[in-house]
């Protein structure tokens, strides 16, 4: 880990914090191709209007036993840890002291044409005020970002490097939604993954 910095995204209703360069370049190609080969990747699939789509990427959750999740309208048992993951899991905590995670769901976008929609991050088993540790790997996405009731709020946009971190604290989720939009043509970008690491609460 280099000496990562924060910056701060001053938004209203919510507590996020940017580091560009939270991994070194020779961790980042490593760590890339180990996510690849040890992630539990799979498509899932998503159900509108009744009827079951499949999503667009690849996504793998991985994490303690009981650190058992539901998004996408599908409960989802963890994978056990990686090294991979585990490292990174190490590197957060040596980072800040309080970045302390349970579960991590990872997400493989294979070009420009894999995305995702407009969502919070909010369901009830993160608790109230959830830490979400995004860590990005491989092609950079542009992380758009909107207020989910302030329409004269401008939406804002913060390109995710290969090696960033992205923190998002505090009420973030309560009053924020955040997509990463498709890519296509001249702007395609090549194959990323994303992990966001998360504290599952546990009975």
């Amino acid at each position: 880990m280099s000496a990562a910095m924060e910056v701060p995204v001053m938004m209203p209703g919510a507590s996020i914090r940017y580091c560009p360069d939270f991994l070194d370049r020779l961790d980042q190609k490593r760590l890339h191709r180990q996510l690849l080969d040890e992630l539990q990747w799979s498509r899932g699939q998503v159900t509108v209007f009744g009827k079951n789509h499949p999503i667009p990427r690849l996504e793998a959750w991985h994490g303690d036993p009981l650190a058992k999740y539901r998004y996408s309208g599908t409960d989802h048992s963890p994978h056990p840890w990686t090294l991979a993951l585990d490292e990174i899991r190490h590197l957060l905590q040596q980072f800040r002291s309080d970045l302390q995670f349970n579960s991590v769901l990872g997400n493989l976008y294979r070009d420009g044409e894999d995305a995702m929609g407009w969502h919070s991050d909010d369901e009830p088993e993160l608790g109230e005020n959830p830490c979400i540790a995004s860590v990005s790997l491989g092609a950079g996405r542009d992380f758009r970002l909107r207020h989910r009731t302030n329409k004269d709020i401008d939406p804002v946009t913060i390109h995710l490097e290969s090696g960033s971190l992205l923190l998002m604290e505090g009420s973030t989720q309560k009053f924020w939604q955040h997509s990463i939009p498709r890519r296509r043509g001249r702007n395609s970008p090549g194959e990323r993954i994303n992990l966001t690491f998360r504290t599952v609460l546990v009975a």
